[in-house]
């Protein structure tokens, strides 16, 4: 789509981050290089491994695309069909078929809008896709259970409740919401060829073409009761998780033959560039879960699996409300698996573990050690913490610039660059993940819960110690409560989070291209 225009420097900064841990506070603020003219490709020096140097977001967390594994399903009996407006474009009207350099795009009228049980109206901006290459058709960037289509497609809105277009709405925390549309070598599909058969007039960079208006709704599976739904990002550069992603569980399907043009016919390079580079394989890997989970819309038992029902919004609220101001033993006499899914035992449906299987022990101490210790890291000052009376309901939304902003320009006045990305994720992980657990798309993870405690007395956390560890090795002799006051034994220092990514960074997205 078209560049970014520059965010203005005047926006109120995040109230959520004025109290940013002491080694944030003291440093003195610089003026950051941004990334005006940051090229970005698939592969090679500019390749997806090396976004990160010019794009912190795309290393930090809740990113996409990612494989929509059985294990992290969830099914929610509230989500309601997709149900689409407008999306029956009359003849008459034009719209722009454009080659950006890294995807065939259609530009969409903000009169298209969906709804599916979302708290906003969510208006359609444009269209694009991902595929593979001629030889290699896997280009899907979602996959399913390691499963990669050939192709997939991404019809992108934003909140126009609460933004007046994209480009405003791109770095906020609620701005966008995507549709993905599965893609595999098939049927013709005669939707699809009302634009395919025009990428000849777009072969090359920056080229675009007026094209009659068509029915969008074609493009779309018949059924859009059954998707995927979970919390993520952009897929490209700046890589801003700004995005809850809607992906249908059935593809549709092109023939071969408008498959192998959609894969053959464009180029990355302008006309006149002397090395032609063929757009192909425009896709970005599967990223971490990060404590995510998928609601899912079906439960029929399909793919021979039965998503467990996720857990109430209810309950979760209570879980949260009981770690802010309730008794910790308590919560974890009476809800220790809900309060860490992944930890607990006896539950055959509990999502595969992620990452290093931790004992429900060493759980205790993390969160016990996360409560009591006040160092200096790079750990989050977030803003959901403050609104302890409607958690997860703050009034200000999140900002990716001002956020980035404000960190880049710290960690550069002390020569500490290279630690961005690191300090992103520290910073931000803890608020989109309670913000995810709220809406039932993410676990409750240890580093949010380290972090409500840390509002907690000492020895209220160390109850919850306590108890995390009669959990696991049996009741000891007396109640923890009789421990009331007693001074747990000293915790060493966390270590600062590390990313010794060498390279400049650079401010996004000051003009800067993305697709989703």
């Amino acid at each position: 789509m078209e560049s970014l225009p520059v965010e203005s420097t005047q926006r109120k900064m995040l109230s959520s981050y004025r109290d940013m841990s002491p080694i944030i506070v003291v440093l003195s603020l610089l003026a950051v290089t941004d990334s005006q003219g940051a090229k970005w490709t698939y592969t090679g020096p500019d390749g997806e491994q090396h976004w990160p140097k010019h794009f912190p977001f795309c290393g930090g967390v809740f990113q996409s695309p990612i494989d929509l594994q059985t294990h992290l399903f969830r099914y929610d009996p509230t989500l309601a069909p997709i149900q689409v407006w407008n999306y029956n474009l009359s003849f008459q009207e034009q719209l722009t078929l454009g080659n950006n350099g890294h995807s065939v795009q259609l530009s969409l009228p903000p009169s298209m809008h969906f709804s599916g049980g979302l708290p906003h109206r969510y208006s359609a901006a444009q269209l694009h896709l991902h595929w593979g290459s001629p030889s290699m058709p896997g280009g899907s960037e979602h996959t399913v259970n390691g499963r990669q289509f050939a192709a997939e497609m991404h019809v992108v809105h934003f909140n126009s409740d609460k933004y007046p277009n994209i480009s405003i709405a791109a770095d906020k925390s609620d701005g966008l919401a995507v549709l993905g549309v599965l893609i595999e070598v098939g049927k013709f599909n005669a939707g699809f060829d009302q634009f395919l058969k025009y990428l000849n007039n777009i072969k090359y960079k920056d080229q675009k073409l007026k094209v009659p208006a068509f029915n969008i709704r074609d493009l779309l599976p018949a059924r859009l009761d059954e998707f995927y739904r979970y919390d993520g990002s952009l897929t490209t550069p700046p890589c801003y998780p700004s995005v809850l992603w809607t992906v249908f569980r059935t593809p549709v399907s092109l023939s071969q033959a408008q498959f192998q043009a959609l894969a053959s016919a464009l180029y990355s390079s302008g006309e006149q560039d002397t090395a032609l580079v063929a757009m192909s394989r425009n896709y970005r890997k599967p990223q971490q879960a990060d404590d995510r989970i998928v609601l899912v819309s079906f439960q029929d038992g399909r793919g021979s699996h039965r998503p467990v029902t996720v857990t109430s919004p209810l309950l979760r609220q209570r879980v949260l409300q009981q770690l802010l101001a309730g008794d910790l033993a308590d919560l974890a006499d009476e809800g220790l698996h809900w309060l860490l899914p992944n930890l607990g035992h006896g539950d055959s449906q509990s999502p595969a573990p992620r990452g290093p299987q931790l004992s429900l022990a060493h759980a205790a101490e993390e969160l016990w050690r996360g409560a009591v210790w006040q160092g200096a890291g790079l750990g989050a000052g977030s803003m959901l913490w403050k609104n302890r009376h409607t958690p997860g309901m703050a009034q200000d939304g999140l900002c990716y610039v001002a956020l980035e902003q404000k960190l880049a320009r710290q960690l550069h006045s002390s020569h500490t660059g290279t630690r961005l990305v690191a300090a992103l994720r520290d910073t931000l992980f803890p608020d989109l993940n309670l913000r995810s657990y709220l809406a039932c798309r993410s676990d409750l993870a240890l580093p949010t819960i380290r972090q409500i405690l840390r509002a907690r007395p000492s020895d209220e956390a160390n109850e919850l110690h306590q108890s995390l560890a009669r959990a696991v090795h049996g009741p000891r002799r007396g109640h923890p409560r009789k421990h009331r006051g007693r001074a747990p034994p000293p915790a060493p220092p966390a270590a600062h989070s590390q990313n010794h990514i060498q390279a400049r960074w650079h401010h996004g997205p000051l003009q800067g291209e993305w697709e989703d």
